[in-house]
C-alpha cells in the first residue's frame, strides 16, 4: 500500500470502498468558448461566476478563445491553490482560466457527495502532501497525482443521505454566517459615519479649507536599511496596516524583512500613509521612530494639526474617494505627492481637534470590541461547518439520528452564548 492509499484508507469507515479518481472523472479541455461566462472557484464558495465577487483581483485575459468550457456537473480546481480547497464540482455552465484543471464525470455517483467529500479537510490536507513546489504559494498539484487520489465511498444511498444533510445544514449556518457578517459591516459603515462627521465643519463659518501641503511636510530623508544602525529599526511597509481603520497591524524591522533598498526614516508620531491603491485607505501614526518603505508617504504635521486628526482626514470616505479618483490618473494607482499636497482639507482649533480625536477614537474602540467578537463568532461558525461536512462525508456520525440530538442547535447556542459574554 502506498502512503496515499495509506493515508485514505485510515479514514475509510467499514463497509465502504476507495476508488481512484480516474474511475470517476476524466480530463478533458475543450476552448473556443469565449462568449460564456467567466468562472472561478472559490475555496469558500465552489464554483461561481467571477462577477458574483468583487475581491478577485486577477485580471482576466483579453482573448477568452483559450479559455476552458465547464458543464454542470465538472469538476474544477485551481491547480496552484489546491491546497487551500480550491476544488469543486460545478452548477454552473461557463469558461475557467487555462490554469485549471476540468474533468468530466464518468460515473453515476452522486457528484453533491463528491463536492463535499473532495472539499472536506482529509482531502485538502492530501493536495497539500502532494503538491510540488519550493515555496507554499508555488504548490502545484500536478494531473498525474490527482487522478490517483483514492475516493472513499460508500454505497449510493448513503452518499445521497449525506448530501441532502450536509445541504440542509450548511445553509443554516451559512445563514447565521451572513448575518454575522451583515452585522459586522453595519458597525464599520457606523463608525465611518461618524468619522465622517468628526472630520467635516458643521457651521459655514467654519467651512474654511486649508492645502494638505501648508499644514504637512512629507520628509524625504533616506537611509540605508542594511546598514547596522538601522538593520534592527522597523520598517514599515503598506501590508503591516489594516484598511481603513488606522491600525498597525504588525511591526518588523528591516533585517527581518530582508530590505536592502533606500528607506524613508522618520520619528516617533509621524503619519505613515501607503500612497499605492489608496482606495484601501492604509495610514497609522507611528508609535515609534522607524522606516517606511517607497510605496509610502511618512507625513509631519505642523503645530496647527494633531497627528490622530490628520490620520482622521486621510481615512475619510471624502479623502479616500479623491484619493481614488485621482490615482486613476496613472498606470499604476497611486497618489503624486504635487497633488497630495493641493488637497485641501479642514483644520479645526486644536481643542476641537482633541475632542474629536477622543470622540472618535473611543467609539472605535468600542465597535472594534463587539466587531472582534462577531468575527470569532463567524471564524467559529466557519471551523464547525468545516468540522460538520468532514465528520459527515468520511462517516463519522450517524447522520440519520443527528437532528434529533440536536447537536448542530447546541453548537451554534454556543457559539452565540460566547459572543455575548
Amino acid at each position: 500500500m502506498t502512503e496515499l492509499q495509506g493515508f485514505i484508507a485510515s479514514r475509510t469507515p467499514p463497509g465502504w470502498e476507495t476508488r481512484p479518481l480516474w474511475s470517476l472523472f476524466r480530463r478533458r479541455k475543450h476552448t473556443g468558448y469565449a462568449d460564456e461566462e467567466l468562472l472561478s472557484v472559490y475555496r469558500d464558495y465552489g464554483v461561481i461566476p467571477k462577477s458574483s465577487r468583487d475581491d478577485n483581483h486577477n485580471k482576466e485575459s483579453d482573448d477568452l478563445s483559450g479559455y476552458q468550457l465547464v458543464t454542470e456537473g465538472s469538476l474544477v480546481t485551481n491547480k496552484m491553490k489546491a491546497w487551500q480547497g480550491s476544488i469543486a464540482i460545478s452548477r454552473y455552465r461557463g469558461i475557467v482560466s487555462p490554469a485549471y484543471y476540468v474533468y468530466e464525470p464518468l460515473s453515476a455517483e452522486c457528484d453533491q457527495f463528491l463536492h463535499y467529500l473532495l472539499r472536506s479537510e482529509p482531502y485538502i490536507a492530501l493536495y497539500g502532501r502532494i503538491s510540488k513546489g519550493v515555496r507554499v504559494n508555488q504548490w502545484d498539484l500536478e494531473h498525474e497525482a490527482l487522478r490517483n487520489v483514492p475516493v472513499m465511498l460508500p454505497d449510493l444511498d448513503t452518499q445521497k443521505t449525506i448530501a441532502d444533510f450536509l445541504d440542509r445544514e450548511t445553509a443554516r449556518i451559512d445563514q447565521l454566517i451572513e448575518k454575522k457578517q451583515r452585522l459586522a459591516n453595519v458597525l464599520k459603515e457606523r463608525l465611518l459615519s461618524e468619522l465622517e462627521r468628526l472630520t467635516t465643519p458643521n457651521e459655514p463659518s467654519q467651512s474654511e479649507l486649508v492645502p494638505f501641503r501648508w499644514v504637512c511636510r512629507v520628509t524625504e530623508g533616506q537611509v540605508n536599511p542594511t546598514a547596522p544602525e538601522w538593520a534592527d529599526k522597523p520598517l514599515i511597509a503598506p501590508n503591516h496596516i489594516e484598511s481603513r481603520t488606522g491600525r498597525l497591524i504588525s511591526i518588523e524591522t528591516a533585517e527581518d524583512q530582508g530590505a536592502i533598498s533606500g528607506k524613508y526614516a522618520f520619528p516617533a508620531g509621524t503619519v505613515v500613509y501607503s500612497k499605492i491603491r489608496p482606495n484601501l485607505a492604509k495610514a497609522c501614526v507611528s508609535p515609534v521612530a522607524g522606516m517606511c518603505s517607497a510605496d509610502m508617504y511618512p507625513i509631519l504635521p505642523n503645530k496647527s494639526l494633531r497627528p490622530q486628526f490628520l490620520l482622521m482626514q486621510l481615512l475619510s470616505a471624502k479623502f479616500t474617494d479623491w484619493a481614488t479618483l485621482e490615482s486613476m490618473r496613472v498606470a499604476m494607482p497611486k497618489i503624486n505627492r504635487e497633488t497630495l499636497g493641493g488637497y485641501r482639507f479642514w483644520v479645526p482649533a486644536l481643542d476641537v481637534q482633541d475632542e474629536n480625536i477622543k470622540g472618535f477614537f473611543t467609539e472605535q474602540e468600542a465597535l472594534e470590541r463587539l466587531t472582534d467578537k462577531v468575527r470569532k463568532s463567524i471564524i467559529q461558525m466557519r471551523e464547525f461547518r468545516s468540522a460538520l461536512i468532514t465528520a459527515a462525508v468520511t462517516g463519522q456520525i450517524d447522520v440519520a439520528t443527528w437532528d434529533k440530538q440536536g447537536q448542530t442547535d447546541r453548537r451554534l447556542d454556543e457559539i452565540e452564548e460566547a459572543m455575548q459574554a
